[in-house]
């Protein structure tokens, strides 16, 4: 999970967004999508449909950021 978090981070910042916007963006706590991007928690499917879709991208694509 640590890489995928890392992933989400590289990307957010490539695009400029702080993480309370991504968070917002979507639809979860600013502190959970710390955990995330700290490799803290195992995050659901459903959770990462939400980030990938505020950061328009495919899951895959975020896996394959990842070297998952």
């Amino acid at each position: 999970m640590v890489d995928l978090g890392a992933a989400i981070r590289k990307t957010r910042k490539k695009l400029g967004l702080s993480q309370e916007a991504l968070a917002i963006d979507a639809g979860l706590d600013r502190s959970y999508m710390g955990g995330i991007e700290r490799g803290e928690h195992n995050i659901s499917v459903v959770n990462m449909q939400k980030i990938a879709d505020a950061l328009s991208l495919k899951i895959s694509k975020l896996f394959e950021k990842a070297d998952l």
